[in-house]
């Protein structure tokens, strides 16, 4: 008899819970109605942009056909992702993709890092302020104008090859050696980005009290131990953040790049899975398995994040 009672009391309270959450939430919507009027267009943005076009995944289990369209083309089930993995173009392309980005990860992730904590100690504002604005402008060059400086850069009469002469060597063709290519991908997206990365960091470090640094020169520290025991353990959270989201595009190694950087002599170390699809998807018109690939992109990136989380959920803990 007590325990119905107890459970119809539950009932109830959960019943008189449920119109009070309704009322607040009612009550919120009109007090903060300008504030939820401007999320209306980013909302927008992402139901029209990302979430309607994930109807066109079924084409990845199609025979599409542009001419008979989604529902007239023929249903295959996984016969296009069993394509895509004995397709020794794709294999080529997925493995270049994963060594590329891990390049790019463990060479390019703490650069800006580094590189938020040295302008960081810097104390004169005009040449901190200055160090910024230059290190920022390569981020607004397009990849099609950093291509042309890195071909006059590094082409056969480029001031390296120059240098290189001048030095008794012959000169590299840079861009038809599949030795070089992966470290100017690299060393050119290094130079690009980290300058415009940097700036979450650094604006994670303006907000660290000065009180502490104060108390460890007190101490006796020096400006290094000042750096790696107080500045870098401040923005820990924020490099952990960064660095989940920098997983969740892992496999996205920037087609920009590499496509206005590679020719098919470089095909073997520099082809990654987007080139593979634009060139199997607009070039051959084969729509459904560039659809394949990039749900398969997707399903390795969500991998990617579950596991980054967990594993920096773990490391946090301790």
């Amino acid at each position: 008899m007590s325990e119905n009672s107890g459970s119809q009391t539950v009932r109830l309270v959960r019943s008189a819970r449920q119109p009070l959450a309704l009322t607040r939430l009612l009550k919120n919507l009109v007090r903060y109605k300008y504030f939820y009027m401007m999320l209306i267009p980013g909302l927008l943005y992402i139901a029209i942009f990302h979430y309607a076009p994930m109807f066109g995944l079924v084409i990845a289990f199609q025979d599409y056909q542009i001419f008979n369209g989604v529902w007239g083309s023929k249903f295959v089930g996984f016969d296009n992702f069993m394509y895509l993995f004995q397709a020794p173009q794709f294999i080529t392309a997925m493995k270049n993709t994963f060594i590329i980005s891990a390049y790019k990860i463990i060479l390019g992730f703490p650069v800006p890092i580094l590189l938020a904590l040295l302008i960081n100690e810097v104390r004169i504002l005009i040449f901190k302020r200055s160090i910024q604005t230059i290190l920022y402008l390569p981020h607004f060059l397009s990849w099609i104008v950093m291509s042309g400086l890195m071909f006059n850069f590094l082409s056969d009469q480029g001031p390296v090859n120059k240098l290189i002469k001048m030095m008794g060597e012959k000169a590299i063709y840079f861009f038809s050696d599949e030795v070089y290519f992966r470290s100017i991908l690299v060393i050119s997206d290094i130079w690009k980005e980290m300058g415009w990365n940097a700036i979450i960091y650094l604006a994670a470090l303006t907000v660290v009290s000065q009180d502490l640094y104060e108390a460890a020169k007190m101490d006796g520290a020096t400006r290094f131990q000042c750096m790696m025991k107080i500045s870098l353990p401040s923005i820990m959270p924020i490099i952990m953040i960064m660095l989940l989201l920098r997983m969740g595009s892992v496999l996205n190694v920037g087609f920009e790049q590499v496509f206005n950087l590679y020719n098919p002599m470089l095909y073997g170390v520099g082809d990654i899975i987007d080139t593979y699809v634009y060139r199997i998807g607009v070039l051959e018109n084969k729509f459904h398995i560039s659809a394949a690939a990039g749900m398969f992109k997707s399903v390795i990136a969500c991998i990617m994040v579950v596991t980054t989380y967990y594993f920096l959920e773990k490391v946090g803990d301790k």
